[in-house]
């Protein structure tokens, strides 16, 4: 399994509970097929550097997940038939991140 970053941005004319109900159901898309989301970060509304259909601003999300080629092929085709995105983007992640607890300073340094 390999580690992926998704973004995706949202229509601005979605409310609050209708974001956090795709997040959801974008999370279950990689959960159903034997992946794992590590992160979701909601970003909010921000506006866009140019006009994409007339849209000016959207929700955005970041997803980190582990998963395979399939989740990948089935996130890309949610995506582009669901009309709420307006634009999405999904990369390997490089050099995944260890999972680790917060270590605290050394004394003394």
């Amino acid at each position: 399994m390999r580690a992926y970053e998704c973004i995706y941005n949202l229509n601005p004319s979605l409310d609050e509970q209708a974001v956090k109900d795709k997040a959801v159901k974008y999370g279950e898309i990689v959960t159903a097929r034997q992946g794992q989301v590590t992160s979701v970060d909601q970003w909010g509304k921000r506006r866009l550097a140019f006009p994409i259909n007339k849209v000016f601003e959207g929700y955005y999300t970041f997803m980190r997940f582990t998963g395979d080629s399939e989740i990948l092929k089935e996130l890309g085709r949610v995506f582009r038939f669901d009309d709420a995105v307006v634009r999405h983007l999904i990369v390997v992640e490089e050099r995944p991140k260890p999972v680790e607890a917060a270590k605290p300073p050394a004394e003394g340094k």
